[in-house]
């Protein structure tokens, strides 16, 4: 096994920031599977899978379902930072370290992303509406 990749402190924190880009989406739940935290599409279709050191692989990640044909093409271009992920590497999930210096913003990007490689249309029609809100709602500057 190998040494913890970081510490308590800096697990916690990432786990806050990744459920809160989670729980953030249209009917997105969480429970323990497999003992990881991970997320779902209505209680029924895993899309991010957080993960400390699983079986001494050195790595605080996460698990995402992406959109075809991305996988290779994100590890090719940043092998550091992103990875083949065992047991859902060959559906085309990817990898994503966040025991580097992760960027928050692309972060939040990715498990948005991996929830609407599996969320239905409905749901993620409620997302674009609720950012038309928002951006309707934005100051004008003027």
């Amino acid at each position: 096994m190998s040494a913890r990749p970081v510490t308590e402190k800096q697990m916690l924190a990432a786990l806050t920031r990744v459920r809160a880009a989670a729980m953030a989406l249209p009917e997105a739940t969480e429970r323990l599977s497999h003992g990881a935290p991970t997320w779902f599409v209505g209680g029924k279709k895993t899309f991010v899978m957080f993960h400390d050191d699983h079986h001494g692989d050195g790595r605080l990640a996460l698990w995402v379902a992406a959109p075809p044909g991305v996988q290779a093409s994100v590890i090719d271009e940043d092998p550091e930072e992103f990875f083949f992920p065992p047991y859902v590497g060959g559906r085309g999930w990817l990898g994503v370290r966040l025991d580097r210096k992760p960027d928050w913003d692309e972060i939040t990007a990715i498990v948005t992303e991996a929830y609407c490689c599996v969320a239905p249309k409905k749901l993620i029609a409620q997302m674009d509406e609720k950012a038309a809100e928002t951006a309707d709602n934005l100051p004008t500057g003027r």
